[in-house]
């Protein structure tokens, strides 16, 4: 069977999340009434991103923009795990979102437990950002996305790193 996954943080561009389970994407689409925030679960730093991650929050008149993918149910036990579900940190929701043609779509999210307000790595907001160009989110919102103060944290993020040459070896096999 096939499940529709709403991903709008890291998981927007595609080799982000390839990373961890195969999909295929249907194309954009808009949550309404929900915000995109940042922050720490449980007040604890992200040890793989070094700051605060993507979340939705219920928020009337806001919309947040992503990226629909169509994925395999056996699939989805690898993204729970990815996303931290068994530890906690995000929990899958069911939400409705809209895409330009104006079809409403029930799909599989996330957002974060009992998190702590906090501001994103450079590294995770430029993933972000890399994904709503690759996928050409509304212009308006990327440079809502390219707004987003983070947490000028400049140390190594391996994760990063892994999905900048996943990026290259994408372009390189397109070329």
């Amino acid at each position: 069977m096939e499940a529709l996954y709403f991903a709008y943080g890291s998981n927007l561009l595609r080799e982000r999340l390839l990373l961890g389970s195969a999909a295929a994407p249907c194309g954009t689409a808009r949550l309404p009434d929900f915000k995109l925030d940042f922050g720490h679960h449980q007040g604890r730093t992200s040890p793989v991103w070094h700051g605060g991650t993507a979340t939705i929050v219920q928020s009337p008149g806001d919309e947040v923009w992503g990226v629909v993918w169509k994925m395999n149910t056996s699939n989805l036990s690898s993204l729970d795990k990815q996303e931290g579900v068994a530890d906690g940190i995000y929990v899958p929701i069911e939400i409705n979102v809209h895409t330009p043609a104006g079809k409403v779509l029930t799909c599989r999210s996330y957002q974060m437990r009992d998190y702590v307000r906090g501001p994103p790595s450079p590294q995770y907001k430029k993933v972000i950002c890399m994904g709503a160009k690759q996928n050409g989110l509304p212009t308006e919102y990327q440079k809502k996305l390219e707004a987003i103060e983070t947490n000028n944290y400049a140390g190594p993020v391996p994760i990063f790193e892994e999905i900048e040459a996943a990026v290259k070896a994408s372009k390189a096999n397109f070329a």
